[in-house]
């Protein structure tokens, strides 16, 4: 068999049931020298909905046990036979022309170790609005400008596999933004970034999913920038892991903050949320704390108020 060009990683725990769409945006690819790894990460119910796809040779399937989202991706790499490795998520889609303009992308130099692009969102909200609107993507896209989040990788990525196999893959301690993880290190280790500013994928928005969950994507990107400062050192970028750590503890302690309050807890959620500096954010953020302020007892209404914006 003829070795792929492109190797499509693709876990698909908890989103069986979008998996076929998944699957469909790499059937109507412009190229079809893939091949796609679709692991389950324990999902038993991944099977069923591969199973229409067993006949494309291209379409590859890992049962393992649960391991978490980075060790899924790096078991699925470790089978890959490309030396270009993709990322696609099991709730996400390719647009038709992905595959061939990230290929074009990262063979511009060899230099490049990876490419990414703008995508369009799709599902309960957002709906064809562009990922850039809402996570910017100033280019060039600099190791301080990833730090600062001034440009944001999306996660329909494609990398070289030797620069991921340098750089040891995905951190497997990491429960969230190992993405981003990644990212850093990459750039760290010298490699460039190439960026296609059109949409060339589309990324489900759904209630639940991890991206959502703002508690545990807090404290992940606070272990990411401790990580990065650490090996930064004596670099200047060094103290932009630091600073960004310092806003992510603030992000977390808001975060709490509001947690506690939505539990009854005002007074020490209303700390938290004083401690967090939540009053610089925006003029709405001022007027808010003002009002708890003279008033602690409309806390509540005031953050049940928030979440239903």
């Amino acid at each position: 068999m003829k070795a792929p060009a492109i190797s499509v990683i693709i876990p698909a725990y908890g989103v069986a049931a979008m998996l076929p769409d998944a699957l469909d945006s790499l059937l109507a690819q412009d190229r079809d020298d893939w091949e796609a790894i679709v692991i389950d990460d324990g999902d038993a119910r991944v099977a069923a909905a591969v199973e229409p796809y067993a006949r494309d040779s291209r379409i590859r399937f890992l049962q393992t046990e649960n391991g978490g989202l980075p060790t899924a991706r790096n078991r699925a790499i470790a089978a890959a036979r490309a030396p270009l490795i993709s990322l696609l998520d099991g709730d996400d889609v390719y647009l038709p022309g992905y595959v061939s303009a990230m290929i074009a992308a990262i063979e511009t130099s060899p230099t490049v170790g990876f490419a990414s692009c703008d995508a369009l969102y799709f599902g309960h909200d957002r709906v064809g609005e562009r990922f850039s609107t809402y996570c910017p993507q100033a280019t060039p896209a600099t190791l301080e400008r990833v730090l600062r989040r001034q440009f944001n990788i999306f996660i329909c990525t494609t990398m070289r596999r030797a620069a991921v196999d340098a750089i040891g893959g995905f951190d497997a301690g990491l429960k969230s933004a190992e993405d981003l993880d990644l990212w850093l290190r990459l750039l760290e280790a010298g490699w460039d970034l190439a960026y296609v500013p059109q949409p060339l994928a589309q990324y489900r928005r759904r209630p639940g999913q991890m991206s959502s969950n703002s508690v545990v994507m807090n404290q992940s990107e606070m272990m990411v920038y401790e990580h990065a400062r650490q090996r930064l050192e004596g670099r200047p970028e060094q103290a932009v892991a630091i600073e960004m750590y310092d806003r992510t503890a603030k992000l977390l302690e808001a975060e709490l903050g509001l947690g506690r309050v939505r539990a009854g807890a005002t007074g020490e959620g209303v700390n938290m949320l004083r401690a967090a500096e939540v009053h610089k954010r925006s003029l709405r953020w001022r007027i808010a704390m003002l009002l708890i302020r003279i008033a602690p007892g409309l806390a509540g209404p005031l953050i049940r108020l928030r979440d239903k914006i």
